[in-house]
């Protein structure tokens, strides 16, 4: 796909998506949240979104929202340009690397124990995700103005008596600043499960892979409404944004916000929920204001 970066995108995003879904996206009228999608990335240009989508950047957004000691934000320890500057010597023996371009959940490296740490390799690997050009294939516009590729080392998150990985991730998917989906992932990096809820915060399950899904409705946290109006708040004013939050023992963090979630290529289960998402979708010709 990326020898193919000189198709414009009105040629390009409806090939990929019938590439996908073996049907040509309705970029006029689109009823699915899929088609609307492909419109979002096309269309929309809110200089905002260039911020948004740069993990360091974005911590800057979240501090306009809440002031500038708000207690949402992960511990950084560092942030690099590249990852020979990293200074392990000066990091706890648990933390996080990512880079702020990165996408798709990829470009993260969870450290538990740096004592076992190759730092020669991770140096190379960590480099190696740096200006991969997502946007290339994908034609999200926001990723395409990204003006850096940097790296930041930040608190590894831990549920108290848990592996440090299997703390939930909290997804909520917002249209116009209202919280109208979300859902629950745990333990993404060795048995990931998965729970839907629509705005009612009732259990769906089945929703988006079957393979994931939870047997049972997940325990929602007992915060769950400060989850959804720390959300809604990060979310105002965009036509869609997916923000993601973990909660540790009662105490919300900023994971980050997404903002084509998905890429619009998401495989829904029942088909009829594309339709139920699209339902919520702001016009196109708002998009293109």
């Amino acid at each position: 796909m990326k020898c193919f970066f000189w198709v414009p995108d009105r040629i390009m995003v409806p090939l990929q998506y019938w590439l996908i879904f073996h049907r040509f996206p309705d970029l006029k009228n689109p009823r699915r949240f899929t088609e609307w999608m492909q419109c979002y990335k096309m269309y929309y240009r809110n200089p905002l979104l260039l911020r948004l989508t740069d993990k360091y950047t974005v911590r800057g957004y979240v501090q306009e929202k809440f002031g500038d000691d708000t207690d949402l934000l992960i511990d950084l320890y560092q942030v690099c340009d590249r990852a020979e500057d990293i200074d392990f010597d000066a990091l706890p023996d648990k933390f996080v690397i990512k880079t702020t371009d990165g996408g798709n959940g990829d470009n993260v490296l969870l450290v538990k124990d740096k004592s076992k740490l190759d730092i020669p390799a991770t140096v190379k690997e960590v480099n190696s995700w740096r200006h991969r050009r997502y946007n290339v294939v994908s034609r999200e516009w926001a990723y395409k103005g990204a003006s850096s590729s940097r790296i930041i080392v930040e608190r590894l998150l831990e549920e108290p008596g848990s592996d440090g990985i299997s703390i939930n991730d909290y997804k909520f998917m917002c249209f116009d600043g209202k919280m109208r989906y979300m859902w629950v992932d745990n333990d993404r990096h060795t048995h990931h499960l998965r729970g839907f809820h629509d705005q009612d915060l009732n259990f769906l399950p089945g929703y988006i892979d079957d393979k994931f899904t939870f047997d049972k409705a997940p325990k929602l946290p007992d915060n769950i409404q400060e989850l959804i109006s720390v959300a809604e708040r990060l979310a105002e004013g965009l036509p869609f944004a997916r923000v993601d939050l973990y909660d540790i023992q009662g105490h919300i963090y900023f994971g980050e916000m997404t903002l084509y979630s998905g890429s619009g290529y998401t495989i829904f289960t029942p088909d009829s929920f594309d339709y139920d998402l699209g339902k919520h979708c702001v016009p196109v010709a708002r998009l293109k204001q």
